[in-house]
């Protein structure tokens, strides 16, 4: 019996040491921690030290990273066409008269600033093209202006969809143009006006093109501007292109952003940035499958049922119904840009998998994010724990020398990093390839 009783304990043993071990706020179940009252919000933003000279990131073993084009501004978003050139969105935050009014507004404004986000926007999009010897672009054109501040972009057949601020607008795309001068049309308005205050929206096709995909995120951070404010956002949105009809697809979703078609299912995946002000470890950004017509919790919960105290009225029946999402990826990590891999230059144990672009955290202390992490998958779900890919974005006395926002894949396998404080789109390659 006692050595029944031996073995037994040693089998459980072995297949608790087999099962993934995650950090703290990562993984399909993350244990949460009870939340932190803070009269006083963590502010805790690394300032600013653009890279000097030829300093880049680092890449995971195995990689390269070159500099594919710098002198950007502030570079936010990646969109690679069929015929391989790359669409940069130089871009940011328009004018919110309303964002932030107060004593509070005020001191995020101001570190807003200390953190590099609040220049005016250069409202365009920069055309780059083929690679040379070194790694950069060989062609730099700008592509198209007089936007307001751009962000997602899509192309079906002929039609390019620029997801703007306040519109979702559409222009006639010639294959192999370096320019668009013709006037778009608008598709649909989005969620705008005077907050704003999650402004960017992303958009992304389906895979047969018959409708799009519209994130839109929220307008506060747990509903403290008013419910009345949150019309029709912390959502994504679909739109059929046929028609132009919209409807809401997702809710409950504080800011979403990247969004990506898992490779094997098909299925609908984006990362959202969730709430602040409950402490350093809550609440946890997360990647998720989008179920239409599910409800993800915001403003009233999080992370399933985990009732936010703060937001009034209270809403239990709302709470009942919210979704959990499918793999937490740190608190305050600012997970923006994703990426599926499905090329083959990377070796194995990176294809398949997501790439996801963490901008970094202003609230937290010690920092997070500040990296490109890639998440493994198995059958179409996450299948482990998240991978250091690219880092080096903060110097060892805290400062940010970039930020990390879309990622995106080329023609050639290759990553693409969009830096919005560094001002460069970063190129990773398998070393050698």
């Amino acid at each position: 019996m006692r050595t029944l009783a031996f073995s037994a304990l040693a089998a459980l043993a072995a297949i608790a040491s087999a099962q993934p071990q995650y950090p703290p706020g990562y993984g399909p179940n993350p244990s949460l921690p009870e939340p932190a009252k803070q009269l006083i919000p963590v502010m805790n933003v690394a300032p600013t030290a653009p890279w000097q000279d030829d300093a880049k990131p680092v890449a995971a073993q195995g990689f390269t990273v070159t500099a594919y084009a710098r002198g950007l501004d502030h570079p936010r978003w990646i969109y690679v066409l069929p015929n391989g050139d790359v669409l940069v969105a130089e871009t940011n935050a328009p004018p919110k008269p309303e964002d932030g009014k107060g004593i509070k507004g005020a001191i995020m404004k101001h570190e807003m600033k200390k953190a590099g986000s609040a220049g005016k926007s250069a409202n365009r999009i920069t055309l780059l093209r083929d690679v040379d010897a070194n790694g950069q672009a060989r062609t730099r054109e700008v592509f198209l202006t007089s936007l307001n501040s751009p962000f997602g972009m899509a192309l079906i057949d002929k039609d390019l969809y620029i997801a703007d601020s306040d519109a979702l607008m559409r222009f006639p795309y010639q294959d192999g143009a370096t320019s668009i001068t013709a006037a778009g049309s608008k598709v649909i308005d989005l969620p705008a006006g005077p907050i704003n205050h999650h402004w960017t929206k992303n958009v992304i096709a389906s895979p047969d093109g018959k409708f799009l995909y519209v994130t839109v995120g929220s307008n506060s951070n747990a509903g403290d501007n008013g419910l009345d404010k949150e019309e029709g956002r912390a959502a994504i949105w679909r739109v059929e292109r046929a028609t132009g009809k919209s409807r809401l697809f997702a809710t409950g979703l504080r800011n979403p952003n990247g969004m990506g078609w898992e490779p094997q299912t098909k299925a609908l995946w984006t990362v959202v940035n969730e709430r602040d002000e409950l402490g350093n470890e809550l609440v946890p950004d997360y990647l998720t499958s989008v179920k239409d017509g599910a409800f993800y919790g915001w403003p009233f919960s999080y992370y399933g049922q985990h009732v936010d105290r703060r937001v009034k009225p209270q809403r239990e029946d709302m709470v009942a119904k919210a979704v959990i999402p499918d793999y937490a990826i740190g608190a305050h990590t600012a997970s923006l840009g994703m990426a599926f891999y499905e090329a083959k230059s990377f070796p194995a144990s990176y294809q398949g998998g997501v790439f996801i672009g963490q901008h970094g955290s202003w609230n937290r202390n010690p920092f997070s994010g500040y990296k490109v992490v890639y998440v493994p998958f198995a059958e179409g779900k996450p299948a482990g724990p998240p991978v250091d890919f690219l880092t080096g974005f903060l110097t060892s006395d805290g400062k940010a020398q970039g930020r990390p926002v879309g990622v995106a894949v080329d023609k050639t396998g290759a990553l693409l990093v969009a830096d919005d404080v560094g001002n460069t789109v970063w190129r990773v390659t398998a070393t050698g390839r």
